[in-house]
């Protein structure tokens, strides 16, 4: 996945030039993709015919795969809620009403075997893949107004959803009650103190101390003095709002920025992956996604140092939004304005500094031990595999470490886009993980839906169906009957026991 800096990027379907504002009313009539530039003046002798393509996407198509989106997730979550299957984490131990939420009677189980479950769950997702790719194609012929009902639509389904895929929303419930509750400090403990607590059979990193930023745990620590339901509900709710406001924001970044916002709100939030993994696994990423969004609003309205702090809200929660900070300077790029981000970022800090020691003391959320865990399809390992290194050792996570830097650096001193800038040092920093998860894609989306790089948004493109591909059951058990297991390495195996131990 080398990225090619060295040609000038065509106006192609997901160019971000400024498009007709149609607002809320009718769809646009069947328009003309922009044609490629003409190639440049040579010889006669070395000259060929090249014909020009023009893409007509008319509305119907359109409508028809935001449609498809929308009937799919509703598919999905009717089938998840509707009794135990390997969609949702520890429901075969344990899948009360409560959790599987009000759709739980609106299908009778079709079938209990996990393997077709999983192969028709990832023929579902495959198929939203394509409406995707169809929606991005045929967004000029959608009005704002179609946009934004599926995406309210889309959001409505989803919060009536038990937990897909991963069980972190019970984590992030475990680790407050741990904290709030049981006065143990979450950094230095783990859930698995808390046998006796009604949490603790829906979580799954029962031995891993808090990796979450000290924000966001004070911001749950409250949901500890209510029921387990309560909260469960109340975090839900949360999240898709706060998923809403996070879309809000990419769309009005897009307005200060002179664009259309039908391509960037399409392109993220009629994602799959943010769709079926992020907002229905309810991951806390939108606590830091906010923050970040509105820390760019606020500097494209000229609020520096209110920006600098708003971003340290986001670092707080999660420390990989500091990756924007290098970038905010670039796009303030006047001294006193720069100086500016940077104060606020300190007197941002400061509190969230003060909060950190108020609650945990000294202690640090504990990365160092998720971040030696793997995936068997992380780039490293796959890279480790095809080099014949033994997978993802920690001498190539060190380099794709020093890789990450050396990106970021040069992005920050050449890229003169800074959203772009930004958003290859996320991918680059996606890329170099070794513990990498589908809805981390939704880190990059917006960065790549709002800047004018047309590379960056086929990268992201390429990372989505990639994400899709290596993490659907078909996948797995395709590969699995046919003897790859990524994980059969030194590396691989060290890491599975660390899991095994994480969880136990």
């Amino acid at each position: 996945m080398k990225q090619d800096f060295s040609q000038p990027e065509s106006p192609v379907a997901l160019a971000a030039a400024p498009l007709p504002d149609t607002g809320a009313g009718a769809p646009d009539a069947p328009v003309s993709l922009p044609r490629l530039p003409r190639l440049p003046r040579v010889p006669l002798r070395l000259r060929a015919a090249v014909p020009q393509i023009e893409i007509r996407v008319g509305p119907r198509a359109g409508i028809a795969a935001v449609a498809a989106l929308v009937l799919a997730t509703l598919a999905v979550v009717v089938f998840a809620a509707a009794g135990p299957s390997v969609l949702v984490p520890h429901s075969v131990e344990a899948l009360p009403a409560w959790e599987a939420g009000p759709l739980h009677l609106a299908l009778a189980r079709i079938t209990t075997d996990g393997r077709t479950i999983g192969l028709a769950f990832s023929v579902v997702l495959a198929l939203m893949v394509v409406a995707y790719l169809a929606v991005l194609a045929a967004v000029r012929g959608l009005s704002m107004r179609t946009i934004a009902i599926a995406v309210v639509a889309v959001h409505v389904i989803l919060l009536l959803s038990p937990p897909m895929q991963l069980s972190d929303v019970f984590n992030y419930l475990g680790y407050a009650r741990l904290g709030a509750l049981h006065e143990l400090n979450p950094y230095t403990h783990g859930i698995k103190l808390e046998t006796f607590d009604p949490v603790y059979r829906f979580t799954s990193w029962r031995d891993l101390e808090s990796p979450y930023g000290p924000l966001f745990s004070a911001l749950t620590y409250p949901l500890a003095f209510v029921s387990l339901p309560l909260a469960y509900w109340a975090f839900k709710t949360g999240t898709v709002l706060l998923s809403l406001a996070f879309v809000w924001l990419v769309y009005h970044c897009a307005r200060k920025l002179g664009r259309d916002p039908r391509l960037p709100v399409a392109f993220v939030a009629l994602n799959p992956i943010f769709l079926i993994y992020e907002v229905g696994g309810f991951h806390n990423d939108f606590f830091m996604l906010v923050p970040m969004m509105a820390a760019i609003v606020l500097l494209l309205d000229g609020r520096d140092r209110s920006a600098g702090a708003v971003l340290m809200i986001a670092v707080a929660v999660k420390f990989t939004a500091i990756l924007l900070l290098p970038f905010l300077l670039v796009a303030a790029y006047a001294r006193r304005r720069q100086i500016r981000v940077v104060v606020g970022a300190a007197l941002g800090g400061i509190p969230m500094l003060a909060l950190s020691l108020a609650l945990f003391g000294f202690s640090l959320p504990n990365l160092s031990q998720q971040s030696s865990l793997l995936t068997g399809y992380s780039i490293p390992n796959l890279t480790g595999l095809v080099l014949h290194l033994g997978g993802a050792t920690p001498l190539l996570l060190k380099a794709a470490a020093v890789g990450v830097v050396l990106v970021v650096a040069h992005q920050f001193y050449r890229n003169r886009d800074w959203l772009a800038g930004a958003g290859w040092s996320t991918l680059a920093l996606i890329m170099s993980l070794g513990w990498l998860m589908p809805w981390y894609v939704v880190w990059l989306l917006p960065l790549a839906a709002l800047a004018g790089s047309v590379r960056l948004r086929r990268a992201a493109l390429v990372l989505t169906v990639f994400l899709v591909v290596t993490f659907v059951p078909a996948t797995s058990l395709y590969l699995g009957d046919h003897g790859f297991a990524p994980l059969n390495t030194a590396a691989g195996q060290a890491s599975l026991a660390l899991q095994h131990k994480l969880a136990s």
